[in-house]
């Protein structure tokens, strides 16, 4: 086994250990510790909330072990990141939130996939009459770990730490699974590398300002640092991932939140915008294009207007889907847009 060169001056969290470890031949029949599978197993360890369900509550963290079964035939995803790198790795998704699935992943999905609800409720008597091997969620679909955990083992490869970190630690864990151990491998190097050149082109590239447009309305992404949520992570990408220089300090600060108008982008006037449309993402009918949203008078007189600087982004690989092998590498080639 290759050993994997870990991102440029970070470590994985303590929270997700891996390890390879072998099934006895007396072990327990239990789903949840990949028991049932037999042979050897792999071991993957997160802090879980408890409280995930109940998005009110405080997050109660709750040390959480689960045994994989290696080369597992029958795989559930509602992580469409996951459905990304393992078919990256050439595995293929047995089910899946057929709905949900962007078209650029479908390759990835078994011909006779079957459908398992949504990314926040599952078919859980649809999914236990498959007999799956190994599913695996995450993000919205968190607060499904009990039940699905009693049906097989079941994972949480959510966001954690930053996105680097999340990164390398599941495609390795899915390396592992999968006995691609070389190929997680080469894909960690591989995106590593793309990650360097897009930062080297950002950091010549002057101020910066990440938009979500939706509704005809606008939202400044701020940068979110370590230990972010999946929300706060995904708002953070193009500063955290990718190196560009926030035109303010302290965004929220001077956003008084999130939203903000066309004047707020006039007056911090950024040197790129860099924008996703997020109707484009989730596919909202009749929904305006964040281009002609921003096709207006005071836009126009903006820096990045003037210059042709105004980038957009793949809305599908920066709100939906982030985290994945093939996704990352379609944002790296957004961020390089720049440098061509």
């Amino acid at each position: 086994m290759r050993t994997v060169r870990p991102l440029s001056a970070l470590a994985l969290p303590l929270a997700a250990v891996l390890a390879l470890s072998a099934c006895g031949d007396d072990a327990e029949a239990d789903p949840g510790s990949g028991a049932a599978a037999g042979g050897e197993t792999v071991s993957f360890t997160w802090d879980r909330n408890v409280n995930a369900a109940d998005e009110d509550a405080d997050p109660e963290l709750e040390e959480t072990t689960v045994e994989v079964p290696k080369n597992p035939e029958n795989i559930v995803v509602f992580d469409m990141a996951s459905l990304d790198t393992i078919g990256a790795l050439g595995g293929e998704v047995a089910g899946a939130p057929l709905d949900s699935v962007p078209g650029y992943l479908e390759q990835h999905l078994a011909d006779d996939a079957y459908d398992v609800g949504t990314l926040f409720e599952a078919d859980v008597i649809g999914i236990e009459a498959q007999q799956p091997d190994l599913i695996i969620i995450g993000g919205r679909s968190a607060a499904l770990f009990e039940e699905l955990n009693r049906i097989a083992p079941t994972v949480d490869l959510g966001m954690r730490g930053t996105y680097l970190e999340n990164l390398e630690r599941n495609v390795t864990f899915l390396g592992e699974v999968l006995g691609a151990e070389d190929e997680a491998a080469d894909a960690i190097e591989e995106i590593e590398q793309g990650i360097e050149e897009a930062r080297a082109a950002t950091a010549d590239a002057g101020t910066g300002l990440g938009l979500m447009v939706s509704g005809g309305q606008l939202s400044a992404m701020a940068p979110a640092g370590e230990n972010s949520d999946a929300r706060g992570a995904r708002g953070g990408l193009i500063y955290d991932a990718f190196g560009v220089e926030p035109v303010v300090e302290d965004i929220k600060a001077a956003t008084h939140g999130e939203p903000v108008s066309f004047e707020f982008l006039l007056e911090t006037d950024p040197d790129y915008l860099w924008v996703v449309d997020r109707d484009a993402a989730t596919g909202e009918a009749g929904a305006q294009a964040a281009e002609a949203v921003l096709d207006n008078e005071i836009v126009r007189q903006t820096t990045a207007a003037t210059n042709g600087q105004i980038v957009y982004l793949d809305p599908t690989a920066w709100y939906i889907v982030f985290g994945g092998i093939e996704t990352t590498k379609i944002m790296i080639d957004d961020v390089l847009q720049i440098a061509r």
